[in-house]
């Protein structure tokens, strides 16, 4: 019942933003983060924790506007999904603007598959659907369902509207390497917290657990590493660089390549969030352990 009721309420926002269209409804954005930060404080004590974590030297402050605006950019984010389905298929090729989509291409046409890794950031479903469509190549979108399965299909169909698919993380890793075999895109995100067995590595300048699956992936099939990061520009769109990460001069070892790799993936992310760190997800325990 309550994943039900969970549901009508989701479905109603969506309805009702639909209804003003996305470029009015971001602006609930901003009343809606104060109502959340201030009245509603979901995961704030985290949200603080975590930029406190990452960033010791900042005044508090600093690390509350931070923290405010995170609330703010995850809503704006919320917003533009519940949009998607009244949302053309030009307005989201053209929502999210590469500076070499190119990159892409190349690496598609050489044959050994691609892994498109992106993170909680900005808008990470913009990513993949916009550039999928400017390609005019289907991806294999790897997701992870929702604790709501009711908002894991709706999330699923609007991922699924035009040329991609989905993909679940975890349950169907096969058909995730099969897929890469096969000489396909694979889209997916690898910046939350792993479980706690997985490998550990420097964030921050503290330890986290951290998903090898790309890292994995990508020596097993050959398939390179391409990150897109979506930074929000003042007049909403998304602006992304595609940079491979290097795989040159990896230790010897297949565990010490992955670690490696993995290592260079989550220090590009790094670089970004310090960058633009209002625009990343900071909501989930990421130093959990």
């Amino acid at each position: 019942m309550q994943n039900k009721i969970e549901y009508l309420l989701f479905i109603i926002l969506s309805k009702l933003f639909c209804f003003f269209g996305v470029k009015f409804s971001r602006k609930f954005s901003l009343p809606l983060a104060f109502i959340f930060y201030n009245f509603i404080p979901i995961r704030k004590k985290t949200v603080i924790r975590n930029l406190q974590l990452a960033f010791p030297g900042l005044e508090k402050n600093k690390i509350k506007i931070i923290a405010f605006n995170t609330y703010k950019s995850f809503l704006i984010t919320l917003i533009e999904i519940l949009c998607i389905p009244v949302t053309s298929e030009n307005e989201i090729a053209k929502s999210v603007t590469f500076e070499n989509i190119d990159l892409i291409q190349k690496k598609y046409s050489e044959g050994n598959g691609v892994i498109l890794l992106s993170a909680h950031f900005g808008n990470w479903e913009y990513v993949a659907l916009s550039s999928s469509l400017q390609l005019g190549i289907p991806f294999s979108v790897v997701v992870k369902n929702q604790r709501n399965p009711y908002v894991t299909a709706w999330l699923d169909k609007v991922r699924t509207m035009w040329l991609n698919e989905v993909v679940t993380q975890g349950v169907s890793i096969r058909k995730i390497y099969q897929s890469l075999k096969e000489k396909k895109i694979v889209a997916m995100v690898a910046d939350q917290r792993a479980p706690r067995e997985s490998i550990r590595l420097e964030f921050f300048g503290k330890e986290v657990a951290v998903h090898i699956g790309p890292a994995a992936l990508s020596i097993k099939t050959k398939a390179p590493i391409l990150y897109g990061i979506p930074v929000r520009q003042p007049d909403y769109s998304y602006k992304t660089v595609m940079t491979e990460i290097s795989r040159e001069n990896l230790p010897a070892g297949e565990k010490e390549k992955i670690t490696e790799l993995s290592r260079r993936h989550m220090a590009y992310l790094e670089k970004y969030i310090r960058m633009y760190p209002e625009q990343w997800l900071w909501m989930h325990r990421r130093w959990k352990y």
